[in-house]
């Protein structure tokens, strides 16, 4: 994924998360990941996001996997 890839995803995960009412906390709770790490992933700087991720962010904000790759 490219850099500009990895800031739309970031957005379009901040997006929904704020949408269903989950605070980064709860996500990074749900996800089993860090709060820092959810931080870094909706940041202005993201890192790459592993596809096995990509797949817990999406069941824990109720999406498919194709639909945050949308943007």
């Amino acid at each position: 994924m490219g850099c500009m890839d990895t800031i739309k995803l970031g957005k379009k995960i901040k997006e929904l998360r704020k949408k269903r009412g989950i605070t980064q906390e709860k996500l990074a709770e749900l996800t089993e990941t860090s709060y820092k790490y959810i931080q870094r992933i909706e940041g202005k700087n993201p890192p790459d996001i592993r596809l096995t991720t990509i797949v817990r962010l999406a069941k824990a904000l109720k999406v498919k996997p194709a639909d945050l790759l949308e943007f």
